[in-house]
């Protein structure tokens, strides 16, 4: 099997392209990746539950417009909204965590 010397790790490509950790340009990718991370969260949960988008919406008292943009990373949501969401719309639990 041949060595391919060209390959890199995701974390260098993301160096690369977005800064070291710390800069700005790399602090906005780590934003928006985290955005867009709710929204997949959200959406393979619902889908594990069996649920339409839909009928998360009416079950947490929303649309399906706003259950859409969320998960395709469009609208941004609010923790209340999203605890309420997650809560009673799929029954589960809201958990957060802050690192250092």
């Amino acid at each position: 099997m041949q060595k391919k010397d060209n390959l890199k790790t995701l974390d260098a490509l993301v160096d690369e392209n977005y800064g070291k950790c710390g800069t700005a340009k790399r602090d906005r990718f780590e934003e928006g990746y985290e955005d867009f991370k709710i929204g997949v969260l959200l959406q393979e949960a619902r889908l594990k539950k069996g649920l339409t988008q839909e009928q998360l919406a009416e079950k947490c008292g929303t649309n399906k417009a706003y259950i859409s943009k969320i998960e395709n990373n469009i609208k941004d949501v609010r923790l209340s909204t999203l605890k309420k969401i997650v809560e009673i719309g799929l029954e589960g639990n809201l958990e957060l965590s802050v690192k250092f």
